[in-house]
């Protein structure tokens, strides 16, 4: 008995998934030819055992027909089986200069099948963008800026898992400001750009441009979302950034707090706000954070949870090394030392954490929660959990020792994003270091993928003595630049720019009106205090993505610093009136 599972047709060829009686009850596919009066003059089948079977079936196809072959493999990821075959298979065909890779996923009976993106326009460039951080928007950006001929300008696609962007130098000021600032919407930001977004996971990555003669014209592979969209490339710019790395030790993956994205973000301050509630209605001991990592993104944390604490709470920093933020310029060091010197935090120098724990409940930590806390049910009443870490001595003639906190974050470690590449079996097709970095020309073209470009996190670029770049907000700022106009030059044949980093100083955040500022042009000098902390909110501004939101933020800090004096001000009245 055979059973028709589906039928696709295009420019006259049928794709048709059979299924055939039998002990092994295999899948089969049949490939055909019709003219326009439905005759047959080609047809051709194959019992599905392999992703080789079925390009063998296509190619000849193709070959033998001439077929149009953007049309043939677009159909062809579309195939749906009723049995259950292998639980994903590649389908690629190939015809002269010109080739083709799809993605063919076998459903059983009642489930959908992926639908392919759809381009505007499938004669212009088609530039597919994972990942919505520094490197990707700011890379939209910029080829929104340049100027293209009409056949020339490419379409833009912006694919990112979160439907804000989060410009992460600020969000450490979502544990004292306004969320908007730092995370507008990706829809708000290239509503005034040709550029298109969507909210969407990026499941698995097939690359065809590492083939022989890939073919100028020819698609440069494509990409499958969680949500099931196949979207067909001609260039791709990796920009997937890096997740915080919580597996490290046992219990820090389960008890830990990474700070690495809005949703962290929110998640830190919502634990506080419990927090401090809880010692405002019990008028329980201070409220004890423990911060795992003293590198600028651990030293930034302490100094903003220590100055929002105050009194109430002890911030305790551990760190492998002996100092914290050992690669920073020498002022910001000093000016960090003398910030947390001044508040309520202890530095646990030449330490690492062995494991964390959660302590047995006690009857004390139980926190009334009302009606107005969105994570709990009116009238419940919940238990703060409190965790035991051991540290381990990192140095010589330093004792292990157990700490107790109330919240533990942890800012040590980071994992790239990359995509998994599909087939799983076959060696993977993009070269990565061990960090799972992608491995980049000088103009930040993978190696071996000239229609792929990574920046950011997601990139494993040198500079000339052969040092990995840091992963910072101000190498993805400059890489954006420098693969926006890469792409231009590509598209228009033009020749590419080698990247060239020039560091320009580096900047920590301290509190609401501390920070530090060391220039890279002035060697030595470095800003701090309140003169530091408007240096580098006006640096900031200045690099917000687009001059809407760019006002925005401007008019609102301004209204903050001047609702801010008037208070201070009022208060020194008072007090002086008060003594008078």
């Amino acid at each position: 008995m055979e059973v028709t599972a589906q039928t696709q047709t295009v420019a006259g060829w049928s794709f048709h998934a059979l299924l055939r009686g039998s002990p092994l009850n295999r899948p089969r596919v049949a490939v055909q030819k019709t003219n326009r009066k439905g005759r047959t003059l080609y047809r051709s089948s194959l019992t599905v055992t392999s992703a080789g079977s079925l390009r063998s079936i296509i190619g000849s196809a193709g070959q033998r027909h001439k077929l149009n072959l953007r049309c043939l493999s677009g159909y062809a990821g579309k195939l749906a089986f009723f049995s259950p075959p292998p639980a994903s298979l590649f389908c690629s065909s190939s015809l002269g200069r010109t080739s083709m890779d799809r993605f063919v996923c076998y459903t059983s009976e009642g489930e959908t099948v992926q639908n392919s993106y759809r381009w505007p326009d499938n004669q212009k460039p088609r530039i597919c963008i994972l990942g919505g951080g520094f490197g990707g928007l700011y890379t939209a950006l910029r080829l929104e800026s340049l100027v293209w001929t009409d056949d020339k300008k490419p379409q833009v696609l912006l694919v990112d898992q979160s439907d804000k962007f989060v410009f992460k130098p600020l969000l450490y000021e979502l544990l004292s400001g306004d969320p908007w600032e730092i995370a507008p919407s990706f829809t708000e930001l290239l509503k005034s750009t040709s550029a298109h977004f969507i909210k969407d996971k990026v499941k698995l990555l097939r690359p065809s441009d590492h083939l022989d003669n890939p073919g100028k014209n020819g698609p440069g592979g494509t990409v499958l979302l969680e949500s099931g969209v196949l979207v067909e490339y001609d260039w791709l710019v990796l920009a997937l950034g890096a997740a915080a790395k919580l597996d490290v030790v046992p219990g820090s993956a389960e008890f830990a707090y990474p700070f690495s994205t809005l949703e962290d973000a929110i998640k830190v301050d919502d634990k506080l706000r419990m927090l401090e509630r809880e010692q405002f209605s019990k008028d329980s001991s201070t409220i004890s954070v423990a911060i795992v990592g003293c590198g600028y993104s651990g030293v930034e944390l302490a100094a903003t949870i220590s100055e929002r604490l105050k009194g109430r709470g002890i911030v305790q920093a551990i760190n492998v090394e002996t100092s914290i933020c050992p690669t920073a310029p020498f002022g910001n060091r000093e000016a960090a030392l003398k910030v947390l010197s001044s508040r309520n935090t202890k530095l646990l120098l030449g330490y690492f954490v062995s494991s964390i724990i959660e302590a047995p409940p006690s009857k004390d930590s139980a926190v009334f929660i009302g009606a107005e806390q969105e994570i709990s049910v009116d009238n419940e009443v919940k238990t703060l959990s409190k965790y035991i870490l051991e540290l381990k001595p990192a140095q010589r003639g330093l004792q292990s020792q157990i700490l107790e906190a109330d919240l533990v974050l942890w800012t040590v470690g980071s994992k790239p994003l990359v995509p998994e590449l599909e087939p799983s079996e076959q060696p993977r097709a993009l070269p990565l270091n061990g960090r799972g970095q992608a491995e980049t020309d000088e103009t930040l073209r993978v190696k071996g993928h000239p229609r792929i470009f990574a920046i950011g996190d997601s990139a494993a670029m040198r500079d000339s003595s052969g040092k990995l770049l840091p992963a910072t907000a101000q190498v993805a700022f400059q890489q954006a630049d420098f693969a926006g106009w890469n792409l231009w030059a590509a598209i228009n044949d033009r020749p590419l720019l080698p990247f060239r980093f020039q560091n320009l100083g580096e900047m920590m955040t301290l509190g609401r009106n501390d920070a530090a500022v060391s220039p890279s042009f002035i060697d030595g000098f470095t800003l701090d205090g309140p003169i530091g902390h408007t240096a580098r909110k006006l640096a900031y501004l200045w690099r917000l993505p687009t001059d809407e939101h760019r006002l925005k933020v401007g008019i609102s800090w301004l209204t903050k610093a001047a609702v801010d004096t008037v208070a201070s001000l009022q208060t020194t009245i008072a007090n002086a009136l008060s003594l008078s």
